[in-house]
């Protein structure tokens, strides 16, 4: 579930492009309809979105339509009143996307690009800290490659180790790989492992299992309460995260009901200026047999998103408080609570 490649678009030189003409419209409008029909993981959606796109063309629907990024919206529109896909959306951009060997997969300078935008902003992990209790926080916007994000994982997990809870910040993640997301899963459970998901591919004829690991550099976390922080942008990856946790009972989800996107894909450079992002799987929970794609992930504890951290910390050291032992842990852990509550 490479999403992370869009970043490279942002890298790439902005230099002005005439307004797009009826040539360029059906011609953007036939590559789409032949990459859906070759890699969308339901074909038979993908030929109800030919036959539309084709049918609104012919009657002159998308005339007007001389604006890339107009342009790209309808079409997302379009499909999208067909196939209800969160990830399946169409974008323009500005400057000449690079040409592929083959459609589906990025040029080395694509591979380039969202290695040093992955670098740049720390493979996601924005904040780790201590927060008052004793309690853990880590803060990180999406699942990068998972070599690169190896070693903030193994940083951000060492330094929460000592805590007695954790939370994690999930509200502003987009998502990513799903390697990724088995990697700092492989950090909440023993070296016993524990299934995950499920993603099957080719239109169901090929399944990938996702199983925590046996080992992992640096510390675990095992035996204490875990948190996960949910919003309606915690999207796909994110919400995988999420889903696999609380249906594991490892972890309580607080906060809003997340995006909806289950679908795993890759983008797909249609012509010069458009891309496409195409879902070629589907997510499957090895315990539910479903997944959360237009639905979200329902928080056991539903808060407003600004809300959901204040209320995390409070439940922590409540029940912190609730299994301490001894008078000196319960006065230092009451200290922390009304620090908070102030």
């Amino acid at each position: 579930m490479n999403i992370t490649f869009l970043a490279s678009l942002l890298l790439t030189p902005r230099t002005a492009v005439p307004a797009i003409d009826e040539a360029e419209r059906a011609q953007t409008i036939n590559a789409l309809s032949s990459a859906l029909k070759e890699d969308y993981f339901f074909p038979d959606l993908a030929v109800k979105v030919d036959a539309t796109l084709h049918e609104k063309l012919k009657a002159g629907g998308y005339a007007t339509y001389t604006e890339g990024a107009a342009f790209a919206k309808v079409l997302t529109d379009d499909v999208n009143a067909i196939c209800h896909d969160a990830h399946l959306r169409i974008r323009y951009s500005e400057s000449v996307l690079p040409v592929r060997v083959k459609r589906n997969e990025p040029t080395a300078q694509e591979i380039a690009d969202a290695k040093k935008q992955a670098r740049l902003v720390n493979c996601g992990f924005e904040k780790v800290e201590r927060l008052p209790g004793n309690i853990g926080y880590i803060d990180f916007r999406f699942f990068g490659d998972p070599e690169l994000a190896a070693g903030p994982i193994r940083a951000a997990m060492d330094f929460v180790s000592n805590t007695d809870a954790l939370i994690f910040d999930i509200r502003q993640n987009g998502g990513g790989d799903p390697a990724t997301v088995r990697l700092l899963c492989s950090y909440l459970f023993d070296s016993k492992p524990v299934h995950l998901n499920d993603i099957y591919t080719n239109r169901g004829k090929n399944k990938e299992e996702f199983w925590t690991l046996k080992s992992v550099p640096g510390s675990r976390y095992l035996n204490k309460d875990i948190y996960v922080l949910t919003s309606p942008r915690s999207g796909s990856g994110a919400e995988e995260f999420a889903y696999d946790l609380q249906n594991l009972h490892r972890a309580t989800i607080i906060g809003e009901s997340t995006w909806g996107g289950a679908n795993p894909g890759e983008v797909e450079r249609l012509n010069d200026h458009f891309s496409a992002f195409i879902p070629n799987g589907r997510a499957e929970n090895p315990y539910t047999k479903k997944n959360w794609e237009g639905t979200g992930v329902q928080p056991d504890i539903r808060v407003k998103q600004e809300d959901a951290l204040h209320q995390a910390h409070n439940i922590a050291l409540q029940k912190l408080i609730e299994k301490a032992t001894t008078s000196e842990d319960k006065e230092r852990l009451h200290r922390a609570l009304e620090s908070v509550k102030g």
